[in-house]
């Protein structure tokens, strides 16, 4: 049975909630913030990515795996999602359909170029636009000193072209000031997701 068969025998009920934007918009310090939050929710998971990155580089906490490792669990069809992005492989542990079979949400940090393979694979798709001023985000692209002048300047142009494409169910949180109104905006419209009746939601 390949992969594709196995997903079709847990059709996810719940929500993914992918969180896209442009680099240094700060998605994971946003994810971060609604962590402690949302602790007691048994229905909310937060999806811990395999990312072709070392545990030490900093940013979100992942699964450091080797490039050849993630070939080989990309092979063995152990991600529901992955993409390419920036250098690196990342890849959705396909545990997550089958943790969203009975219901829930999960968040994900993604990337706008897999929104279709994440539509492939979870039918009910929300998408979280985080954004920032463009001097807010060079700034922050700077100080966690991943990249140098030209990396900074390419990922700046890509910001000015990045916006979600049409047909996707999705909301915009600015992300520029204090992360406690970002997390504040996060959590409201979550609760919202969650309590919605069944045919208002997605």
């Amino acid at each position: 049975m390949d992969d594709h068969q196995s997903q079709d025998l847990h059709p996810p009920k719940g929500i993914m909630v992918v969180v896209v934007g442009p680099s240094g918009a700060g998605k994971d310090t946003l994810i971060d913030a609604i962590r402690l939050p949302m602790s007691g929710r048994p229905d909310v998971h937060f999806v811990k990515r395999a990312i072709t990155r070392a545990a030490e580089a900093g940013g979100e906490d992942h699964a450091a795996v080797s490039q050849a490792e993630f070939e080989a669990l990309r092979r063995a069809g152990r991600f529901c999602v992955d993409w390419q992005a920036h250098g690196l492989h990342y890849g959705i542990p396909r545990e997550v359909r089958t943790r969203l079979a009975e219901g829930g949400i999960a968040i994900a940090n993604g990337s706008r170029s897999a929104l279709p393979r994440f539509a492939a694979a979870f039918p009910r798709l929300t998408i979280i636009h985080v954004t920032a001023k463009p001097d807010v985000l060079a700034a922050r692209l700077r100080n966690r000193g991943r990249e140098d002048g030209e990396d900074i300047a390419a990922r700046m142009r890509r910001s000015d072209a990045f916006a979600i494409p049409e047909g996707y169910q999705s909301i915009t949180i600015d992300n520029s000031g204090d992360i406690d109104e970002a997390a504040r905006q996060l959590l409201v419209f979550l609760h919202d997701l969650s309590t919605a009746p069944a045919e208002d939601r997605p």
